[in-house]
This record gives C-alpha cells, structure tokens and sequence, in this order.
C-alpha cells in the first residue's frame, strides 16, 4: 500500500525516520522524548525548539516492501536507499533520528556501513549500545545517526536508573535520551537554526 512517504522541510536539520508499518512511534516514542528536550532547552535558554517543519520520513514509501526475518532487504528496498541517500546528501541534516531495527539498518545501509546486519541483530540493547556511541561521537559538522527505540521494553540498564529516579522504565528512557539529546542540541546550539524566534 503506498502511503504519503514524507512531511516537513527537507533543509531542517532535524530529520526522523521511521518504518511506515509503525508510525505511532512519532507519537509514543518521538513526544515524551522532544518533550523533555524542550524542557532542558527551555530551563538552560529559555527558548524552544520550532517543531513545525521537522522533516519526517517513511523509510520506504509502500509498506509491503518492509522487510521481514524472509524477505530481508529486496531490490524495492534497495531502490530506496539509493534514493534517501540522494536526499541526505543534498540536505545534510544534522541529526537523523531512526526508530527501531529497520530505519536504523536503513540508514546504516544509506551510509554504506559494514558489515550489513540482519533483523535479530537490532534488539534493544544493540540499539542503545548504538544510541549510545551516536552521543559520545557527535559532531555538529556532520550528520549523526541517532537510533532510538520503536517501543521501550524493560531493559536492566533503565530498570536500575528507575530505582535512582523513580520512574517507569519508559519514563525513564525518555528522560536519558531526551537528556542527552539536549545536551548536544544546546552545546550546539549556535550552529542549529531550529529556535523559535
């Protein structure tokens, strides 16, 4: 089934890309995580970030080529890596936030990073493991890939800062992620133009 494969503006240096068979993750991952963002950037420069033309993606643009454990990466998907990467090069955004295993081997793929990864191999911890390296090597002059999760299951790392914060596991992802998401976004803030003027 196609679906309308893209919104916002593809010259905002914020960009999320998200596989169109879950597209509630903007919602149930994306909000909580932007909202305590927008909190830490508000409290430290009493500003906000516009939100009204990040640019939002679908993977791929007809949700039966999503691959699965069978079908992993056919020629359509392959298409359309050729095709995002065209964009991302044109655009250079400066954070490319992906949502669960196949948005983030997408990317990987767009970047040609090696080896290729199959399904299994992007579980939770692989991808806070990814998240993770994404905040210790960012760098303003290009474009990081930030992986964050497609939904939060309970992990060991989050259950014991849970007991630290007294937070639910979810509430407690959203606050590290959108934590350090903000500490990059406000060191660096001179060089991003996402201010609410």
């Amino acid at each position: 089934m196609k679906i309308k494969q893209e919104s916002g503006d593809r010259s905002y240096p914020i960009w999320l890309l998200v596989n169109p068979k879950h597209p509630v993750v903007r919602h149930n991952i994306w909000s909580p995580v932007l909202d305590e963002i927008q909190d830490r950037v508000y409290r430290e420069m009493h500003t906000r970030i516009d939100t009204t033309n990040i640019f939002i993606r679908n993977s791929v643009s007809d949700c039966s080529i999503v691959p699965n454990t069978l079908n992993w990466w056919g020629t359509e998907v392959a298409k359309e890596i050729e095709l995002f990467r065209e964009i991302v090069l044109e655009h250079k955004p400066k954070l490319l936030i992906s949502f669960g295993a196949f948005p983030f081997e997408f990317v990987r793929r767009v970047y040609q990073i090696k080896p290729e990864k199959g399904p299994k191999y992007w579980g939770t911890s692989n991808l806070e493991d990814e998240f993770e390296k994404s905040i210790e090597n960012f760098d303003i002059n290009k474009t990081n890939r930030i992986p964050l999760l497609r939904q939060v299951h309970a992990s060991e790392h989050y259950l014991d800062a849970q007991n630290c914060h007294g937070r639910t596991e979810g509430e407690n992802y959203y606050y590290n992620v959108g934590k350090k998401l903000a500490e990059k976004v406000i060191e660096n803030k001179d060089s991003l133009n996402i201010w609410i003027k």
